[in-house]
């Protein structure tokens, strides 16, 4: 059974969500300096990427 490219694309969102959700979840428990800041604001890029991936399913 090979991937074809919608499912490589699914699978590189639901990583790149997991990945940004555990950036978020360091930003906010783990650092309570500056550096949360930027971990946090890195997992929203990381989500706004999942989405632009989300959205090429089917169209490439």
């Amino acid at each position: 059974m090979g991937m074809n490219k919608n499912t490589v694309l699914a699978w590189a969102t639901f990583i790149m969500i997991f990945v940004g959700l555990s950036l978020i979840a360091l930003g906010a428990f783990r650092y309570d300096d500056v550096a949360g800041w930027g971990f946090a604001s890195v997992g929203i890029g990381f989500f706004a990427i999942a989405w632009v991936f989300n959205a090429l399913k089917g169209r490439v």
